[in-house]
């Protein structure tokens, strides 16, 4: 059954929940109090959502292996994909199952639409004489002005449609007509695509950064070692920094600290401040030294532990239309 809606967050993990089964790590990298709305259109055979998030933030995005993906980013803060700067009217075409990271320095708004394969490929064959397999790795994709133009009008109309229309989204002969649509548009920017310059070095350093978080989740609990690290995905710390460095924008070790603090974060906002002491949070992410601790966290949030400690909670819930 289609379905839509839109919701407001103020705790990261709620949100990262409603998308389902695409993965987030999410790390927030700068002051502000975190916001985001999500609003999403899930038909037959076609996902559609709109992101909105009020702080500086990285994510780290699994995907689907059953799903043909696209994101795109939207508004006027530069969106940061696999190191590659995307400017409006780009699409990256993802790989089955792909992992990238993804990085606003503010302000952030972009966009994803997920197809089931069998929808895609037989859309796409139909239109184009043969399948449109999904790439290997993340593909960037430059369209004409006009199908730039009419994609982005058709993303709005989605949009609009999951925020005040669920009685035409109910309507079985509305969802096929919408799936078309989008469907016929997407392949319309694959085959209108102006660019076929290589990304293979920023797919590698992307293939990097996600044996280096697979790594990084086995240490997070413990003091890390940045040597062992890369012992481990089988590159130099020279390598490792330079992949940070351009799919980040930070060094693995101040990458590994914002992780850290966003744990805490993540805690202390969800304790009883009656119950619980930001030092005892602290000690069970190995933070040690307190003083450093609690200024590190100001200044990446903003606001002392103490305050996170004290204020309520975020809530989440259903979408709602």
């Amino acid at each position: 059954m289609a379905e839509g809606g839109s919701l407001t967050f103020r705790d990261p993990e709620p949100y990262i929940a409603a998308f389902g089964d695409i993965g987030l790590t999410f790390t927030i990298a700068g002051a502000g109090v975190f916001t985001a709305r999500l609003t999403r259109m899930k038909l037959q055979n076609v996902d559609i959502y709109w992101c909105c998030e009020s702080v500086p933030r990285i994510a780290f995005i699994s995907l689907p292996n059953a799903r043909v993906v696209f994101t795109f980013p939207l508004g006027s803060v530069p969106q940061i994909t696999c190191g590659l700067a995307l400017r409006s009217g780009d699409l990256v075409f993802h790989g089955h199952g792909d992992r990238v990271h993804q990085r606003f320095g503010g302000h952030g708004q972009w966009g994803l639409i997920s197809f089931s394969d069998s929808q895609f490929d037989y859309i796409s064959g139909a239109l184009t004489g043969r399948p449109i397999t999904s790439p290997p790795r993340s593909r960037v994709l430059k369209p004409t002005r006009e199908a730039s133009l009419r994609f982005h009008r058709l993303f709005r109309k989605a949009r609009r449609f999951a925020e005040v229309s669920n009685e035409l989204i109910a309507r079985q002969e509305v969802v096929r007509a919408m799936e078309e649509e989008v469907l016929h548009t997407v392949v319309q920017c694959i085959t209108d695509n102006q660019d076929s310059a290589s990304t293979t070095q920023a797919n590698h350093r992307a293939s990097i950064m996600a044996r280096f978080e697979d790594a990084l989740s086995k240490q997070i609990d413990r003091n890390v070692n940045i040597a062992d690290l890369c012992t481990e995905i089988g590159v130099s710390e020279r390598v490792l920094r330079t992949c940070c460095a351009q799919i980040l924008g930070l060094s693995p070790l101040r990458y590994v600290l914002l992780r850290r603090l966003n744990r805490v974060r993540a805690a202390l906002g969800h304790a009883d401040p009656s119950t619980t002491s930001v030092s005892e949070i602290a000690r069970m992410n190995q933070f040690v030294e307190f003083g450093r601790f609690a200024a590190n966290y100001r200044d990446v949030f903003g606001e002392l532990p103490s305050a996170t400690l004290q204020r309520q909670p975020g809530k989440g819930g259903c979408f709602q239309p």
